[in-house]
């Protein structure tokens, strides 16, 4: 009888712990995969039981897909220009709040890029070259205006292989599909790739300044955990974590 007792007592506190977690899904800009993942790994360390899921791809993907409906209660974007494009369409529940500056390298596993520069991948010897799409990814964005920047875009455009996202680009070169890529400093300097290999850092003087951030949207608005997120981005571990990932902190916490 006793232990029917004590069963019955550890099924009602699991069944309160479950109906007081929380979950959110994230929408996240592919240059974020690793730092995210480091970020939710410490913020669930007090929130042990909340479940968030997250999606990664290109901004300007997911800015569509929230336009649609899409269930997505937070959206780091790698431009600020798409979460305020959904503020102006009255899609948001917070002012869109600048997370860091992006980077672009040159990236390579089979060869060493910290060797190289933009003017490198006219070498007849390298055929393919990794960028993330323009037409919706920010970082392919900024590759094309760096390399049109360098004078270069004319003579390597018919060399480059297109990623769904920088995640995918850095994929591409990862696996061999392509030699060398303009990719995320924040995927570059993962253990996981700056193990393969080298990456030279673009100046920033030949494209666009690369400001991210991030919103709830009105379907998070509502959402608690996705608030406390929020919150949790502005502490000094998540602050460290992004810098570990080479993202160049705002001195400017919110703007609308």
């Amino acid at each position: 009888m006793k232990f029917i007792r004590l069963l019955l007592l550890g099924c009602a506190l699991l069944f309160s712990l479950a109906v007081h977690a929380e979950t959110m899904t994230i929408a996240a800009a592919a240059d974020l995969k690793f730092a995210m993942d480091d970020l939710i790994h410490n913020f669930k360390s007090t929130h042990p039981n909340d479940e968030i899921k997250v999606v990664y791809g290109s901004s300007g993907n997911f800015t569509t897909q929230i336009t649609q409906g899409a269930p997505y209660d937070v959206f780091f974007s790698a431009d600020i220009g798409f979460p305020r494009k959904l503020a102006q369409m009255k899609m948001t529940a917070s002012p869109v709040i600048p997370y860091a500056m992006g980077r672009i390298v040159l990236w390579s596993a089979t060869r060493n890029a910290s060797k190289m520069s933009l003017s490198s991948l006219t070498d007849p010897s390298i055929t393919r070259i990794a960028i993330a799409n323009p037409k919706h990814a920010p970082y392919g964005q900024r590759a094309e205006e760096a390399l049109r920047s360098a004078g270069l875009w004319d003579k390597v455009e018919p060399k480059l292989v297109y990623g769904e996202n920088i995640a995918q680009t850095a994929q591409f070169v990862q696996t061999g599909n392509a030699q060398v890529g303009i990719i995320a400093l924040s995927l570059a300097v993962n253990p996981q790739l700056a193990s393969q290999g080298g990456y030279w850092l673009i100046p920033d003087s030949l494209h666009s300044p690369m400001e991210q951030a991030y919103v709830i949207t009105s379907h998070g608005a509502e959402n608690p955990l996705a608030h406390q997120f929020v919150a949790y981005m502005n502490s000094t571990p998540a602050r460290a974590i992004m810098t570990q990932y080479g993202f160049v902190l705002p001195s400017v916490a919110t703007t609308k």
